[in-house]
């Protein structure tokens, strides 16, 4: 079992109180929070101050998550549906230089709320849903989208998180079997998908990250996170988690080192199965000697009632 995660700092600006999505690049932790007006990425300084921000004029309906793709862009998940309303959703690409870029994305099988984006070598999105303790349909685009589209979706795999009895999040124990972020390591051999109180790490082979996703992964518990969001990889393989403020508590950016080792080994037993159910929809409402803490600054209870948790949030809350 991994190391239990270690605190970097804590996020305490306004504009990080719903950090919902991050990725590492160039040694630097990047963030991005739900709801805004306008895209928002925020790269994380020391005592999860923020550093610097980038940022693009289009207005995203309800951002979830961040990725990194291969030429170095930031992809931003706007694919936050609470209601399952929505004709399309998007994926908006910041690169390093250069005009940002929208591509609106449309499932075949009708709406869904998701929070977890990956993309792989060859520059596809990979769009998991959000399925309250239920199943993940994994989802991508045939190639790599261009233009504003709507491109099609096809649904490639479904996920199952194994059974947990680590505790955190908003909503008990129906939260640490649904999905909430994604990400990938550095060099794309292991991805992780997280809930409100693990990260499960899948190993890749030859980049298929549809067939990896249907393996059996490693655990990486990350109890007591108020609304654990978002995950990323560190260029050594530590493992970083950040959690949204919630009821008072603020949420920390937590590292695990070694924690992509650990996915070379994955357990004998297969995810415990789900069966089918119609379930509510609900509103979500490393350690300090790494390596000059990210090249200069770490870039960065119990469910009380379900009915409290559908109010958590509004159109732009996910």
């Amino acid at each position: 079992m991994p190391a239990a995660p270690a605190v970097l700092c804590t996020v305490t600006d306004d504009r990080l109180a719903e950090l919902s999505g991050m990725v590492v690049t160039d040694g630097a932790v990047w963030a991005t929070a739900d709801g805004g007006r306008r895209v928002e990425i925020h790269r994380l300084g020391a005592d999860c101050e923020i550093a610097d921000t980038r940022t693009a004029d289009i207005d995203p309906y309800d951002a979830e998550d961040l990725a990194l793709g291969p030429d170095g862009a930031m992809w931003v998940a706007d694919t936050g549906d609470n209601d399952r309303s929505r004709d399309t959703v998007a994926v908006i690409v910041v690169p390093p230089r250069g005009e940002p870029r929208l591509h609106r994305l449309t499932y075949p099988d009708g709406p869904h709320d998701a929070e977890a984006l990956l993309v792989d070598r060859a520059g596809v999105p990979f769009v998991i849903t959000k399925e309250i303790g239920g199943r993940a349909g994994v989802y991508r685009t045939a190639a790599p989208p261009q233009g504003e589209g709507p491109t099609p979706l096809e649904r490639v795999a479904e996920v199952v998180l194994p059974v947990s009895d680590t505790e955190g999040g908003p909503i008990g124990g129906l939260g640490s079997r649904t999905v909430t972020g994604a990400g990938a390591s550095a060099d794309g051999q292991v991805v992780a998908l997280r809930s409100y109180t693990d990260a499960w790490l899948y190993p890749v082979s030859d980049g298929d990250l549809a067939a990896a996703l249907t393996g059996t992964p490693v655990q990486v518990p990350l109890p007591g996170e108020p609304q654990g969001e978002a995950v990323a990889f560190d260029a050594d393989g530590t493992l970083l988690s950040a959690s949204e403020t919630r009821g008072g508590a603020p949420g920390e950016l937590r590292a695990v080192p070694a924690a992509v080792e650990k996915a070379a080994v994955a357990p004998s037993a297969p995810p415990a199965p789900v069966p089918p159910a119609a379930l509510p929809v609900v509103d979500d409402g490393p350690p300090v000697g790494l390596p000059a803490l990210l090249g200069g600054g770490v870039a960065v209870g119990a469910l009380v009632s379900l009915g409290a948790a559908m109010a958590l949030r509004g159109r732009r809350r996910g």
